[in-house]
Formats: C-alpha cells, structure tokens, sequence
C-alpha cells in the first residue's frame, strides 16, 4: 500500500486491512526512521483492533482519554439498539416484547403489568413473577425513580439516581440489623421527591436497621432522629464535632452553621437585581428530540449564570449534556461523540471553549490521579524541582518527578502509593505500598526533596 496515496482512492481490500488488520501473514516492508530499509512476513494489525488494545492495556488516564476520543456508541444496525434477536423479540406478553416494555417509565410498567388480562391458566403461572416484578418496580417508584426505563444505561445515571437504586433493592431484601451508609443521596433528586426518599429512609429504619446519611438537604436533616454537625471550615478548618443531638437541639446551638440556616437566623440572601443580557447574545437549540424530550426548542442567553431545572427526569440531562454539549464539543474540538437528535442550534459562533464540569462522574478511575494532575500545576512543580542544583547535577529530567512514568517513580507498586489486592467474589482492596510507604517515588528521587526542600524551608 503505497503511503503517499489517499485513503479514500485505495481499495476496498487494502482499506480493510488498514482499518482491522489481515486475516493472513502479508509480505510488506518499511523503512526505519535511520534509513534501513527492513522485511517481514506476518500479520498486519489493523488500526481499529490497535487502539482498542491500547485502550485496554494503558494505565494512563490522558492517553485513555485520548484512545477513547476515537470510540462513540451507535445503535446496532442489525437490532436497532434493541439488543435481541428477532426470535426474541417475537415474545410478547400482551401487545409489547420484553425491550418495548424495558422502554416504558417505570411506573407505567407496574401500571401496565398490574392491569394485564391474562387466561385463568397464564395467570395462574404468571401470578408469583407478576407480583415479583410489581414489588421490585414499586420499591424504585417509592424513591422517586418512576421516570427511569429499565432500558437505561447505567452510566447515564447520576451519583444519586445509582445509591436511590440500590436503596431500592436493600428495601425489597427485608434484611434486618444491618448498618447502611449513603453518600448524598438527595444528589439529582427534585424537591417534590423529597419525601419518597425520607419515608424510603425511615422504612429501612423501622426493620430494625441504622442508617448513616451524609447529607446537606434541609428536609432529610430535619427527618433525621439524630445529627451530627461538623466543621466550622473545610480542610484545615474543620474536622471537629461542633454540635450534636436532634434536629432542634442543633438549631438552638449557636456554634453551628447548619443550626443557624436551619432555624432562619442566616439565610442566603435573594439578589434584589438580575443582570441584564444581550438578546441577539444567545445559543437556541431548536427541534431536540433526543430520549424523553418531545421537540423542544430553548434560548440560552450568553453572559449569564443560567440554570436549567426542573423535575427530575424531565429532560434537563438530555438538552443540556447531551444535546448542546456533544454538539459544541464536535464544533469546537472535532469530538466523535453524537449530540442527541435534534434539528439545529443557532448562536455557536459566540462560543469559543466549552468545559463539562458534573459533580456526579469521578474524575479518574486509576488510583494515581490527583488534583495537581488535573489542575496542571503539576507541570511547573516537576519544572522546579527538575532546576534544583542536585538534580541538574544528577541530569534529572521531569519525567523523573512523575508517577506516570518509569525512572522516578516506585515500581513496586508503578507510581500508585496503593498496591490493588484483587478480591475474589468482593471488590479490590487497596494497601499501602510496603516499599515506597504510599509515597510514590523512589528513593532517589525523594533525596532531592531532602537536601534541598526541606532544609530551606527551615525543616530539621
């Protein structure tokens, strides 16, 4: 295949084979970047199959990001994203198959398969999974997730939504004298689905179990049977318990900042005046259909702090992430990622950067992330370290000061400071690395930190 060709005049064979690779040892050559000319005869890896592997295998959270730039989710042209085959498919109790029904809220589930007509014999069989399933489906209504699909992706949901469900599944398991501790799980959650969340709460309460919530929600505090308060600050300003007891006693405190919000004596004041904005200074996304959105058309004025609200489920998610972000990030950045269905967004050429910032998705998945490594300011860091007089007399390179990399860091346990303990049947377990004690590098690389940080600083 001749390099200088465009991709678009080779053949269909030559372009299979760039793409996924041969399916027979070929004979090709290529030359080396000194000018030596090599042969060989073997299997030729396809670009596709390549950066999948790559993907797999790297432990670096920027090169994962970036392999992934080249994957995006398109609905299976065979089963149009149903997932069955067409003998699956042609199951069907009453008027709908299984991926029909998975496709209908969740309440209208429960309400479809509750007033489903069945023969006295199909009924009889059907009668213990219709009342399974009923259960099962009123446990996530009484949470306040009737507006989810079965058919939904998991990663689509946010932190809240995923502990909501689980909390769902601990209320049909009936268990007893156990100890639960949730995260926030108002996350997500309007305000008139308040109260199905608490009495779900006070429910697992009454079997006989605990329940440790941290939480900021007004509602959820004031249900709680006893509170714990703790601060004043955050990070080197807090970690102390500044009042506890039931929720009057913490309003009474007069230390406490959550008792002072609770009981009115602060209050985040309303602004009396909203900024003005340029009209002809807007983004509309006009005609979005995508997931529940029914042709939705909306203005969005630039210059603004703009909020999108709304009951949960109604669509805020799909018109703002999906929809306007997908279709800036492919305008602005290329991205391959699909906004979801619509028919246009006007107003993009006042854009010239968008950033996704969701509290709900985790930064990174490999233990070694960190926020200096995010931020960037790891860059100057390693920068400064790289110019002190011992490492330019060592040769030391940054590279040298990172975790990522091989040279500096621990190769015990490869810049993690955590060694991954895989668990049988239980999640991985993380400890402390016993060669670097969890601080990364390697001894040598910790000497610079030594001789030249420490003693400036003052440290003995």
């Amino acid at each position: 295949i001749d390099m200088d060709i465009p991709f678009r005049y080779l053949t269909e064979e030559e372009k299979r084979i760039v793409l996924y690779g041969s399916d027979k040892p070929l004979q090709y050559s290529f030359e080396t970047r000194s000018g030596n000319r090599i042969r060989r005869n073997g299997f030729v890896q396809g670009v596709k199959p390549r950066i999948e592997r790559l993907y797999m295998e790297t432990t670096s959270e920027m090169m994962r990001t970036w392999y992934g730039s080249f994957m995006s989710e398109t609905p299976c042209p065979t089963c149009k994203g149903k997932r069955l085959n067409e003998q699956a498919l042609a199951v069907r109790v009453g008027p709908l198959n299984i991926q029909e029904l998975c496709e209908l809220p969740i309440d209208q589930i429960r309400n479809y398969l509750s007033d489903l007509t069945l023969s006295p014999q199909n009924a009889e069989i059907a009668r213990l999974i219709l009342k399974e399933i009923c259960e099962r489906l009123s446990f996530l209504v009484n949470v306040g997730l009737e507006y989810l699909t079965l058919a939904r992706n998991a990663s689509t949901l946010s932190g809240g939504e995923s502990q909501r469900i689980r909390l769902a599944t601990q209320i049909g398991s009936r268990l007893t004298g156990v100890l639960y501790v949730l995260d926030e799980p108002s996350i997500g959650l309007h305000q008139k689905d308040n109260n199905k969340l608490i009495h779900a709460l006070q429910e697992m309460r009454d079997l006989g179990n605990t329940l440790i919530v941290v939480e900021h929600d007004e509602e959820t505090i004031i249900a709680a049977d006893h509170v714990i308060d703790i601060g004043p600050g955050a990070g080197v300003h807090g970690g102390k318990i500044i009042a506890e007891g039931t929720p009057d006693e913490i309003m009474e405190h007069k230390h406490s900042l959550t008792g002072q919000y609770l009981s009115g004596r602060k209050a985040i004041a309303v602004p009396e005046v909203r900024r003005e904005f340029d009209k002809n200074r807007t983004i509309s996304i006009q005609g979005a259909t995508g997931n529940n959105l029914r042709n939705v058309t909306a203005d969005i004025p630039l210059g603004t702090f703009c909020c999108v609200t709304g009951v949960s489920g109604g669509g805020k998610s799909t018109l703002i992430i999906e929809t306007l972000y997908k279709a800036l990030m492919r305008k602005l950045f290329a991205s391959r990622d699909l906004p979801a269905p619509h028919k246009s967004i006007k107003g993009l050429e006042h854009i010239d950067k968008v950033i996704e910032n969701r509290p709900n998705r985790r930064l990174a998945e490999p233990p070694r992330s960190n926020p200096a490594t995010y931020t960037g300011a790891f860059t100057p860091i390693r920068d400064w370290f790289t110019a002190l007089p011992e490492a330019k007399a060592r040769g030391y390179l940054p590279g040298r000061f990172s975790f990522n990399v091989k040279g500096g860091r621990c190769e015990a346990c490869q810049g993690d400071g955590l060694i991954k303990i895989e668990m049988h049947f239980l999640p991985d377990v993380y400890v402390k690395c016993d060669v670097c004690h969890g601080k990364r590098y390697n001894r040598e690389t910790l000497e610079i930190h030594r001789r030249n940080i420490r003693k400036k600083a003052g440290f003995k």
